[in-house]
């Protein structure tokens, strides 16, 4: 079983390309939605990192059996943190333009949004879906993606968003989230938009050589590389698999 894990602002809309060019079966993967991103938040559910990384984690479990995991921007980072808790239920794992590193300090979005009344502020700015369109588009998403994207994009997501953001400080990663590394499967991959505004290929350079897992770079690609590359991502994951 293949499990793809969506990042913010996005939806397992995301990964439509990607399965497409993989030729994937129906019953071969899962697009997961996380919680309150156009799917119900569980009760009791406060969307804070480790509230996901447990939810994640459920279903990775549910498979019944080890699973190759792909994961994008907050996706990756949940990925990360799964698999370093849970290395016995994984197959192969591979992020893209996300990874935990305690040198990043997240960007200026997400240094908003963690900030209490800014985030709210920046929120509100976030109804207007045309203007939110027009600045997804100008940071890197692809007009095709943003059009679909944009309508999913609700109250519930908005304020899952800040809690999300706020329980990582806007990206600031320390303690066991960091530690934990340690214990990630051998198995990994990196896939990253050389262009990303977000998260700089440095990142990903940096966690590549800490942790040698191999990268691969996607020349003139955004931070949504694994949607506007997806046949380039389908030959990687491919290739990854069969190692």
């Amino acid at each position: 079983m293949i499990l793809f894990v969506h990042g913010v602002p996005d939806t397992a809309i995301l990964w439509q390309p990607l399965t497409e060019a993989l030729g994937l079966q129906p019953d071969s993967y899962r697009a997961l939605s996380l919680p309150g991103f156009a799917s119900p938040l569980p009760k009791g559910f406060a969307s804070s990192k480790d509230d996901y990384a447990a939810w994640l984690i459920s279903q990775i479990e549910a498979a019944g059996e080890p699973v190759h995991i792909v994961g994008h921007d907050w996706g990756a980072l949940l990925v990360l943190r799964a698999v370093s808790l849970r290395p016995e239920l994984i197959s192969s794992w591979c992020v893209t333009n996300a990874v935990i590193d305690p040198e990043y300090r997240g960007h200026r979005t997400a240094q908003m949004w963690a900030t209490p009344l800014l985030g709210e502020l920046v929120m509100l700015g976030m109804r207007n879906k045309a203007r939110l369109e027009t600045g997804l588009i100008a940071g890197g998403m692809p007009a095709s993606l943003a059009r679909e994207e944009v309508p999913h994009i609700d109250l519930a997501m908005r304020q899952s968003i800040l809690k999300l953001y706020r329980s990582a400080v806007g990206l600031r990663f320390r303690g066991e989230w960091v530690d934990d590394l340690a214990n990630i499967p051998k198995r990994g991959q990196l896939f990253w938009g050389e262009t990303d505004p977000y998260v700089d290929l440095s990142v990903a350079e940096r966690f590549s050589k800490r942790w040698n897992v191999p990268l691969h770079v996607a020349r003139g690609a955004g931070h949504w590389a694994c949607h506007e590359r997806a046949k380039e991502f389908a030959g990687v994951l491919a290739a990854h698999w069969s190692r």
